[in-house]
């Protein structure tokens, strides 16, 4: 399995697989390299995309590995990439949610996140606000 920053030429695959953002805020994640995609046999497994709380807490926005490669650990190794690199550039600390509902926040505990709030969105399930120092 390999992890890269995604490229222009990714921005195709991911606009087909990533639903919860424009296609031009996409583009601009792209350009800042802000997404990783994983790869297993220069096949498309999956991503990881992030943006900056408060400008200056590194979030992570979504994380997916496609049905066909789950099971394999990408997630939780797209996840360690992206502390990885996020450490290197001298953050302290990163963040994500997902909804209480979801298994997501058992897989972000078992890599050290913890809790720090949340909140409800109208006709949504409450939103778990997840935290992790590096």
């Amino acid at each position: 399995m390999n992890i890269r920053t995604a490229s222009p030429d990714d921005t195709p695959v991911l606009q087909q697989h990533d639903r919860h953002i424009s296609p031009g805020e996409l583009e601009t994640s792209v350009r800042l390299g802000r997404v990783y995609v994983a790869e297993e046999h220069g096949e498309f497994a999956g991503w990881l995309r992030y943006n900056l709380f408060w400008d200056n807490t590194p979030f992570m926005n979504l994380l997916y590995v496609l049905d066909s490669h789950r099971g394999k650990g990408y997630g939780r190794l797209l996840v360690e990439y992206w502390e990885d690199r996020m450490r290197r550039a001298g953050y302290g600390t990163v963040m994500t949610s997902t909804q209480s509902n979801e298994c997501a926040q058992h897989f972000y505990e078992r890599l050290g996140y913890g809790a720090v709030g949340g909140f409800l969105p109208p006709g949504e399930c409450y939103e778990l606000i997840l935290t992790k120092r590096l």
